[in-house]
């Protein structure tokens, strides 16, 4: 999941004026038994599941550039293609190609243990003798600044920063290496952003600053950053050594991929929904954002199985590179072009697939984000009667309770699409164990509740459907 997306979505409020407006939108009368129709399939359902093992126990991890990635592409397209969609098709986009390599961490005083590592995505090497350098340890940005160089210069910075929400603690993985390499430091150590851990590492990207050295960053356990903080805390001298094989290769090919149930009456006009199909290097993708892919699959694809043709088309995009680059969001928009105009919605699932809870209105985007995504020096204003729509559909998902819905920031994959004027969305879950499994070894298959995984597949289809059916 895209390092900066969470900033708001954990204090994001239920905006009391989508209640108010709701009525405003007066419900099709044929909607309520089209969307039970769903949601009886969907809950029924055991193809979406079987395709997720599949992806999970045969395909596995799927980072920009790999093999894995490119097998999960191909293998995708065939599968749309067996569920009856129409016009699937992939575009190329060049997508950055990061290679971990060999790397570990051992502490070497003042004692010899092992410590639990993954490097940060984007991370360069160390030497091939490795890095032995002492270590300081800061619980916050405000912390390493006032030690200055004399106390980091030559040291392996150490960031002990406990999980306040992921928008804040993220800012250390994202930025930690060149903060400390500003002040001289060797290398970086990250505490892992999360709440919870059974000493898992969890990997993400970073970044480095134009002006800055670039050092080697990894991520440490969270068991192995108290340890570590202790110990200095105790008056014991920390050292550690690094050994990383890490680099960057050229860009490598990679492709977005799509497919659609054409819309018997505006076919021209688009709903997009989906996930990206890139994951880290570890474990199996299946919260992020395996899930997602085969959830927005399936709910088209019960849609054939139904014979529910809507009004317009909607189309299945499994993303790319989202990342380590959100080359697949920006590609998607780009080969658009000016049809990019004709997209009425677009929704977007990247936050696992635990029990649903309803959506988020795209409203807002990050600075950072915003310029990734085309440069507009803001978002567009979401059309006045986009809001009492969602709304209104989300009332046929009551029967699943994944009925609200919120106003924040958009997905990262949709976010150039919300930067070009379309309204997006975001299908949001309850996240109660995904930071537990996030970018690590134990985002794997059996992680994925099946029932709950159900109710996505239904969430999906009954908004996507309401959304390209309303007149």
């Amino acid at each position: 999941m895209e390092v900066m997306r969470m900033s708001n979505r954990l204090a994001v409020l239920i905006l009391p004026i989508l209640a108010a407006v709701a009525h405003a939108a007066d419900l099709p009368a044929n909607y309520p038994q089209t969307a039970n129709r769903l949601i009886d399939a969907a809950l029924a359902d055991r193809t979406s599941m079987d395709r997720l093992e599949y992806l999970c126990y045969q395909i596995g991890n799927r980072l920009s550039g790999s093999q894995g990635l490119e097998r999960a592409i191909q293998w995708s397209a065939e599968e749309m293609r067996k569920a009856g969609l129409e016009n699937v098709r992939t575009i190329p986009v060049k997508v950055p190609h990061w290679v971990r390599g060999r790397e570990s961490a051992r502490l070497v005083a003042p004692a010899e243990q092992p410590l639990y590592i993954l490097g940060l995505g984007g991370s360069v090497a160390t030497p091939k003798e490795g890095i032995t350098a002492d270590v300081v340890v800061v619980s916050s940005f405000d912390e390493l600044e006032k030690l200055g160089r004399a106390a980091v210069q030559g040291k392996i910075v150490l960031y002990d920063a406990p999980f306040t929400s992921y928008g804040e603690t993220v800012a250390y993985r994202g930025a930690g290496a060149s903060r400390a390499a500003h002040l001289g430091a060797v290398a970086a150590l990250v505490r892992s952003v999360t709440a919870r851990s059974l000493r898992d590492p969890h990997t993400g990207a970073m970044r480095y600053s134009a002006g800055d050295p670039q050092i080697p960053t990894a991520a440490v356990s969270v068991e192995d950053a108290m340890w570590l903080h202790g110990l200095a805390r105790a008056g014991q001298n920390v050292r550690v050594h690094l050994e990383m094989e890490a680099r960057t290769d050229a860009d490598a090919d990679s492709f977005d991929v799509m497919g659609e149930i054409v819309g018997s009456e505006k076919p021209d006009e688009i709903i997009a929904i989906g996930g990206h199909i890139d994951s880290w290097d570890v474990g199996q993708g299946a919260h992020d954002d395996g899930a997602s892919l085969m959830a927005a699959l399936e709910a088209v694809s019960l849609m054939k199985k139904l014979g529910i043709r809507p009004r317009r088309t909607i189309r299945v995009v499994f993303w790319t590179n989202e990342e380590n680059g959100g080359r697949g969001g920006v590609a998607y928009r780009d080969w658009l072009g000016d049809n990019v105009g004709k997209h009425v919605a677009a929704i977007e699932m990247d936050g696992g697939a635990e029990t649903p809870v309803g959506f988020e209105v795209a409203a807002s985007a990050s600075p950072r984000r915003r310029a990734r995504a085309g440069g507009a020096a803001a978002p567009p204003t979401v059309p006045a009667d986009f809001q009492p729509k969602v709304a209104a559909i989300a009332k046929l998902l009551a029967r699943i309770h994944s009925d609200k819905v919120v106003v924040g920031e958009s997905e990262a994959d949709v976010e150039p699409l919300l930067a070009a004027g379309v309204p997006v969305l975001g299908l949001r879950t309850t996240m109660e164990h995904y930071f537990d499994y996030h970018h690590t070894e134990a985002d794997t298959f059996d992680k994925v509740n099946r029932e709950d995984f159900r109710k996505c597949v239904a969430t999906f289809a009954v908004m996507a459907w309401g959304l390209a059916e309303w007149k």
